[in-house]
């Protein structure tokens, strides 16, 4: 269940974290001693390492049971719960369940059970209700982002599970919007609320792009190559506008990923991946991205169609500007588009010539074969050091899954290492390598 369990200092190390902001500090002394805590504070703030630090350190290395379930709205934040999770090595384990992926493969990774369970209301009833895991000892619930839980139709399965949950010593909510009601079933008493909702984001500039055409594309364009080669986001209402500016992208010869919800999930998965290692520099999204993805520090984030409500224009400029980082949002505006009052802009951005070429400098290598073939991180640049002539400044980001792996390399290389190394052995597992 446990081993060589870390204390927080060691934790906040592997996390490259020198000191907690003021939220994570209150939030760390609240949870500690309060048995239900309800924590407000707007995207990029820390929240996930603010309610982890304190849950973690109340799990038991004597329980071999599930001892912390924390819920998500989405497969995306569940899987990036888990990674921070891994990041922190504490000792204890860690699994993700949710919809769109084999029942049977959770049971696999079930079989050893862990003490932390991340997982989506559908996918974690369906577990109780298969009796996969045991609750007698979950002492402890996490309902991340739980008014978006509730938006999307996640109360009958909550208040199910809640219903299941019948030992629990400790509730804590998190969110980054205020005035949501907690309904009933829930079983909030004598709450402490940790509201920092009114913090601004002092590292961010929200700037206007004038467009003199209805459609925006061509000053979309012109606006990217005019940031750079810079990570960052552009903003759609509706996934079929998302296609209708990808395409213009494509034409103009500018890679990037599209994430919405109408996606198949390992494409969704595989868009983030390519994302986070710097395969592509830009991401075309619907809201479904403003809150709970792990991706990169962003430079930027551009409001290719402007929000429709407040809520939505805070929790997209959430994305840039994190924690102590800069950033800036674009406000992409046709001349007779009208404005909403709530986007207030601190100046127009002129376009001018010598703009940047945007020119991804990656590619990504799928691997088949992951945790399960008992593969490492260091067993992955081993193979690509040795056999696949990689130097140590050219390997990227490797992310290790439990069935596969995908590794960022030079774009240049990319077709060159994998008629190198496709085929051969890694560890005891011969693996299939391409590009993807």
């Amino acid at each position: 269940m446990a081993n060589s369990i870390k204390s927080q200092k060691d934790i906040l190390s592997k996390l490259n974290i020198q000191t907690l902001n003021p939220m994570q500090e209150e939030a760390l002394l609240t949870i500690s001693s309060a048995a239900n805590t309800v924590l407000l504070s707007p995207t990029g703030t820390g929240k996930t390492v603010a309610f982890l630090l304190p849950t973690i350190n109340d799990l038991s290395i004597d329980c071999d049971n599930v001892q912390l379930l924390i819920l998500v709205p989405s497969r995306e934040l569940a899987i990036q719960i888990e990674q921070v999770i891994r990041q922190m090595a504490s000792g204890f384990k860690a699994n993700v369940v949710y919809g769109g992926r084999p029942f049977a493969k959770d049971k696999i990774e079930l079989n050893h059970t862990p003490a932390i369970l991340i997982g989506t209301p559908g996918r974690v009833g369906d577990h109780l209700r298969r009796e996969t895991f045991l609750v007698e000892d979950i002492k402890t619930l996490v309902l991340d982002e739980f008014d978006k839980s509730l938006e999307i139709g996640f109360e009958k399965e909550m208040s199910e599970i809640l219903a299941n949950l019948t030992h629990l010593e400790k509730r804590i909510l998190t969110s980054a919007t205020q005035d949501i009601e907690i309904p009933d079933f829930v079983g909030l008493k004598n709450e402490i609320i940790i509201d920092y909702l009114d913090t601004q984001i002092s590292n961010l500039e929200i700037k206007k792009v004038v467009s003199p055409d209805k459609n925006k594309l061509q000053t979309l364009v012109d606006l990217l190559c005019h940031i750079g080669n810079k990570p960052g986001i552009i903003f759609c209402n509706f996934k079929d506008t998302i296609r209708f500016v990808s395409e213009f992208l494509d034409e103009n010869n500018i890679a990037h990923g599209c994430f919405y919800g109408g996606m198949e999930q390992i494409e969704r998965e595989r868009a983030l991946i390519k994302f986070r290692n710097g395969t592509h520099q830009i991401m075309i999204a619907t809201d479904l991205a403003a809150r709970g993805l792990d991706v990169p520090e962003l430079n930027y984030i551009i409001h290719y169609q402007l929000p429709l409500k407040a809520e939505e224009f805070t929790h997209r400029n959430g994305r840039t500007a994190r924690m102590n980082a800069e950033g800036t949002a674009y406000v992409l505006q046709w001349t007779d588009e009208y404005l909403p009052e709530f986007i207030k802009t601190s100046q127009i951005v002129k376009l001018n010539d010598g703009f940047t070429k945007i020119t991804p400098q990656w590619a990504t290598i799928f691997i088949s074969g992951g945790r399960k073939d008992k593969i490492s991180k260091g067993d992955i640049a081993g193979l690509f050091f040795k056999q696949g002539s990689l130097e140590k400044n050219e390997l990227g980001i490797i992310e290790l899954k439990h069935d596969c792996a995908f590794v960022a390399v030079p774009k240049t290389k990319a077709e060159t290492i994998v008629g190198k190394i496709n085929n051969t052995r890694l560890k005891k597992k011969k693996v299939r390598v391409r590009i993807i």
